[in-house]
């Protein structure tokens, strides 16, 4: 297992982070300032800036991407919102390709409209389907853009509105089916945060192999968890083995970043370099 007692070389900062503390541009020179070497942006903060002024700053600094966040959400009420979805996903591979990323998050959606609370059906096997094919044909524009989208599995908890895919079991049954010949454009991202609970993570991990893990997140599960959403904790402060889990992946041939991904409302309200600074700390003694 690497050794992170030393250094934050393999540290990356997923930028929702300190989303609510600094626009992306300034959290990339936040990053720079502590020789953070990668982050992982989403889209929206991308947008604000403009990407090409941040293609350009990645540049500049030397920062790379550990992912793009994210493409997905394909399920949909009609196949007008169905094309939309399509269309949305080959806009986020290309962005993701001009910023150097090495692979496109895919959270892939659930129950359409679900998140404000009126679902336009319930039938949930219909949206497992419609991911299925959303990823299908989302894979054929990645493979010729040559961008590798990881399918990113949710805790059970978010099953109904965010993600129908909620273990690494199934996001690799999906590999399998759809990239059967193992070619490095699927595979998988391994956030602790929604898999740490789940009895057949270490196996599955050992099935899915460097070839479909392509991307790996840390943080902390609290006791009491609040929020179902942004209540994550900071790494050490609540109960997933942390390094145990580590040793898997990295046994398993995953040799990429520790992305740190936190949404939290208690670190939110923290200041910026406090935040990024107890990311380090704790990437070196905990992670």
């Amino acid at each position: 297992m690497r050794d992170f007692s030393a250094g934050h070389e393999l540290l990356s900062i997923n930028t929702a982070t300190v989303r609510k503390q600094w626009p992306l541009d300034t959290i990339i020179e936040e990053c720079a300032r502590r020789e953070i070497r990668a982050i992982s942006p989403w889209r929206d903060q991308v947008a604000k800036v403009g990407i090409e002024r941040i293609a350009r700053q990645l540049r500049e600094t030397g920062i790379v991407l550990s992912g793009y966040c994210r493409g997905g959400f394909f399920p949909a009420a009609d196949a007008a919102g169905l094309s939309a979805a399509l269309d949305d996903n080959r806009r986020a591979i290309d962005e993701a390709a001009l910023l150097g990323a090495p692979c496109l998050v895919l959270v892939v959606g659930s129950l359409p409209g679900a998140l404000t609370g009126v679902p336009a059906y319930r039938d949930i096997s219909r949206a497992r389907t419609e991911v299925r094919d959303g990823i299908a044909a989302s894979l054929e524009y990645a493979r010729q853009i040559g961008m590798p989208l990881a399918i990113e599995p949710l805790h059970p908890m978010q099953a109904a509105d965010r993600a129908c895919v909620n273990t690494l079991e199934q996001a690799l049954d999906l590999c399998d089916e759809l990239d059967a010949e193992r070619s490095g454009a699927l595979g998988v991202a391994v956030d602790l945060y929604h898999v740490w609970w789940d009895p057949k993570l270490a196996a599955q991990i050992v099935r899915a192999g460097a070839q479909r893990l392509l991307a790996y997140h840390v943080s902390d599960w609290l006791l009491p968890t609040r929020d179902l959403l942004n209540d994550r904790g900071m790494m050490g402060d609540g109960v997933i083995e942390l390094k145990k889990c580590r040793g898997w992946v990295e046994a398993a041939g995953f040799a990429g970043y520790s992305e740190v991904e936190i949404f939290s409302e208690t670190w939110w309200g923290k200041p910026g370099a406090e935040v990024l600074d107890t990311c380090i700390a704790r990437h070196r003694s905990v992670v």
